[in-house]
């Protein structure tokens, strides 16, 4: 990375991010129909053909502005497409996902639609026009500096909304052979922050074994799972610490099987959220040490934090510093922020690489009906990232 004296000096001399502006000016046209081809593919994340059909339009689009594609075959979820845009220099991962939450059919009732100076669609935000910028960012650069100031490596995995399971261990191995990660996610809010830490995820599930009985004949003879579960549940809610960034959301519940039966199995999801590595340990401590309250009945706990932290560091802040310099080259008045939500940078920056997410796109709804990005900053946006994987 230059130091900050290099490049001020070379701002002196020339804005370097106004050649990149100027050509991808013309080419808004093709990122908006490149994302729309993208939205048209729907790629729930349960769904593996179709996420490989969109994989398929991927590599074919990748391989055609000059990469070498290889492709992670995955057996429960999608294929994983690493397109590796080989030079000189240290190696930069740009980091995105092409699956989506929405299912099958979603295109009916929320066509991809050009509107009021934003895009509609489902997976629009979230995050198919961060994609878009990471193709015609490395296009803008090889167009403009005649070649690309270092090795690129692009990643698209298939089950980030679930959880990266399948994909977890292919991140981390390319993101150790890399300098920084650029992480393609959607900005945060409406004046586009990026992210320089996100909240570790986690997940539990508690389960009740009770005894059956006949709710009406023998109550007493039953052991309700039901009711020990709701129980358990109000020691859980105790788990949540907001002041120290610790949530805990009993999210789904099940039991039973009628209404005339003492239930003898009860069951429950719970979300965790945490901002410091170091309370996963005390709070998976707090959830295997469950006990039951009811003797006839007993308590398993299962899951874990899944998803690290992506804690604020020197080196996250130093990227973030870097962009906001390059970003005031184009009139963009950058700031950071910290999320609730978790993205695969939180593998990569848990393993001490610089990290720097929300370089996708701006816009609003993820995961919700009104998601959209707004038009007119798909270039700058682009630009900025081309910028950065230029000077970092």
């Amino acid at each position: 990375m230059k130091t900050q004296a290099e490049r001020a000096a070379d701002a002196v001399s020339t804005n370097r991010s106004a050649p990149i502006l100027e050509y991808l000016k013309p080419h808004l046209g093709a990122m908006v129909r490149v994302i729309g081809n993208m939205v048209q593919f729907e790629s729930p994340s349960d769904n593996k053909r179709a996420v490989d059909a969109l994989g398929q339009y991927l590599t074919d689009t990748f391989r055609g502005a000059g990469a070498r594609v290889t492709i992670h075959g995955s057996d429960r979820f999608g294929d994983h497409m690493q397109a590796d845009f080989d030079d000189e220099g240290s190696r930069i991962l740009l980091l995105g996902h092409h699956d989506t939450v929405w299912g099958i059919d979603t295109l009916k009732t929320m066509p991809f639609r050009e509107d009021g100076g934003q895009l509609f669609g489902p997976g629009v935000l979230d995050m198919k026009a961060g994609i878009a910028q990471a193709l015609f960012a490395v296009d803008a650069l090889r167009a403009v500096r005649a070649k690309l100031p270092r090795a690129i490596t692009f990643l698209s995995v298939t089950d980030e909304e679930v959880g990266s399971e399948s994909s977890r261990q292919i991140t981390e191995r390319i993101a150790r052979n890399c300098a920084a990660v650029l992480v393609l996610e959607p900005s945060f809010g409406p004046h586009g922050a990026l992210k320089t830490a996100r909240k570790g995820v986690g997940n539990y599930t508690i389960r009740v074994c009770g005894k059956a009985a006949h709710a009406g004949l023998d109550p007493r003879k039953g052991a309700n799972a039901i009711l020990e579960l709701s129980r358990q549940l109000l020691e859980v809610e105790k788990f949540s610490d907001p002041e120290h960034g610790i949530t805990v959301n009993p999210g789904v519940i099940r039991g039973g099987t009628r209404t005339n039966v003492v239930p003898a199995e009860a069951s429950c999801e719970v979300d965790v959220r945490i901002i410091k590595l170091s309370q996963a340990e005390m709070l998976d401590e707090k959830f295997r040490g469950l006990r039951p309250l009811n003797p006839n009945c007993q308590v398993e706990v299962e899951g874990g934090i899944n998803r690290p932290p992506m804690e604020r560091t020197p080196a996250g802040a130093k990227l973030f510093d870097l962009a906001k310099e390059l970003g005031a080259e184009i009139g963009l008045d950058l700031k950071e922020a910290a999320v609730g939500g978790g993205s695969d940078g939180n593998f990569t920056a848990a393993l001490g690489i610089p990290t720097i997410d929300g370089l996708g796109a701006v816009g609003e709804g993820a995961h919700a009906v009104n998601e959209s990005v707004v038009v007119k900053q798909l270039i700058p946006r682009t630009v900025l990232l081309a910028r950065l994987i230029e000077e970092i």
